[in-house]
């Protein structure tokens, strides 16, 4: 594979060491592509974590990449992120094969093939390999686990469920430990299922059976740190499974087709704000808790004013600007300063993405021109 600097996709780089690279694989005479994300720590000299991050149905990996952000993370455990785009289907909709196979585009053997490739020009732990997605993204992690579980160690679905020709069909011939992030009011994967799609408890219920853990969960009620997100969350670990596997289920009550936490909002339903799930899926795949730098700082911390065409930001007098940078909906660099006052004159209408990065954290926030 040839390897280049794709500079435009660049998120939030924190140095220059750090490298999103995009590159593409031939598989079954489809030219894929994809994004890799290489963090500074990595040398090649002891082998790292590969997680594969899905994106949506109608999405694209740069979306995938903003929107569910393991980036922060990686730079801190050191292990390196991939966001394949899939395919795009009759209508012309980007999507993932984790529905039929018959006459279709084989997104299992894309993913394989994709896993054999980065391990080729990567030092790569085998043995922890993760895949995790969001919606569309979600169902084919749980197609992988079902169909390449020799690859996949484990993963995690955000709004994703499974559909029922695969609950038929599936048989991983291992326990592969699972964690589901889902909300109650849901408007496009429903919670209690729909036809041909199972009820989420359902495939909560059909991962602890496979992996024979505990059917009696250990449950706790997350602290509601958010009042204003309008939704609360149940966490629920079945735990004494096969080699130690577990199922991890977050239930969010009234929650939306959204990625918790995440550093923008879509018009999904509520946006949870009372655990990040980039984290908690990280913590769930390491099996340990992270440990670093805090991603985020609180917005009391920071205020963003918009005057005409300039940007100006005020940090609190404990915080030390490194820089900030706008990027537009498609994750492409529009600005980037060491000021705390960045021109928006030449911005095109639409949807941005401020990053304003402190030595003590980073701040998120949406910007409509």
């Amino acid at each position: 594979m040839k390897k280049f600097l794709f500079f435009a996709l660049v998120t939030w780089q924190l140095t220059q060491a750090q490298s999103t690279i995009n590159d593409t694989i031939t598989v079954d005479g489809l030219e894929r592509n994809f994004i890799l994300y290489v963090p500074a720590s990595y040398d090649g000299t002891s082998p790292v974590p590969l997680v594969i991050n899905l994106h949506g149905y109608g999405s694209d990996a740069p979306q995938q990449a903003l929107y569910g952000n393991f980036r922060n993370l990686a730079d801190v455990d050191n292990f390196l992120i991939v966001q394949p785009n899939g395919t795009f289907d009759l209508s012309g909709t980007r999507y993932w094969n984790a529905f039929v196979n018959s006459g279709a585009v084989d997104d299992v053997n894309f993913i394989s093939e994709l896993i054999d490739s980065l391990s080729e020009d990567y030092n790569i732990d085998q043995s922890k390999v993760f895949s995790t997605g969001m919606s569309n993204g979600g169902f084919m992690s749980y197609k992988l686990a079902c169909e390449l579980s020799g690859k996949i160690a484990k993963i995690a679905s955000v709004t994703g469920s499974m559909n029922t020709m695969l609950e038929n069909t599936c048989n991983p011939g291992k326990a592969v430990p699972v964690m589901q992030i889902h909300g109650t009011a849901d408007p496009t994967v429903a919670y209690n299922g729909s036809i041909g799609v199972m009820a989420i408890e359902d495939v909560v219920d059909f991962w602890v059976n496979n992996n024979n853990c505990n059917t009696t969960p250990l449950t706790s009620s997350l602290p509601d740190i958010n009042t204003a997100d309008n939704s609360t969350v149940q966490r629920f670990v079945y735990t004494g499974g096969d080699n130690n596997s577990e199922v991890i289920f977050y239930k969010i009550t009234n929650g939306g087709h959204t990625w918790p936490d995440a550093f923008f909002d879509i018009p999904a339903g509520n946006t949870n704000k009372d655990f990040n799930a980039s984290q908690v899926i990280w913590e769930f795949f390491k099996g340990a808790p992270f440990v670093g730098i805090k991603d985020k700082i609180t917005s009391e911390a920071v205020q963003v004013i918009l005057k005409g065409n300039t940007i100006q930001i005020e940090l609190s007098q404990d915080l030390h600007l490194v820089k900030a940078s706008l990027y537009n909906a498609l994750g492409q660099i529009h600005i980037e300063s060491k000021s705390t006052s960045l021109n928006f004159d030449n911005a095109a209408s639409g949807l941005y993405f401020l990053v304003i990065q402190t030595k003590e954290g980073n701040y998120y926030q949406s910007l409509a021109r």
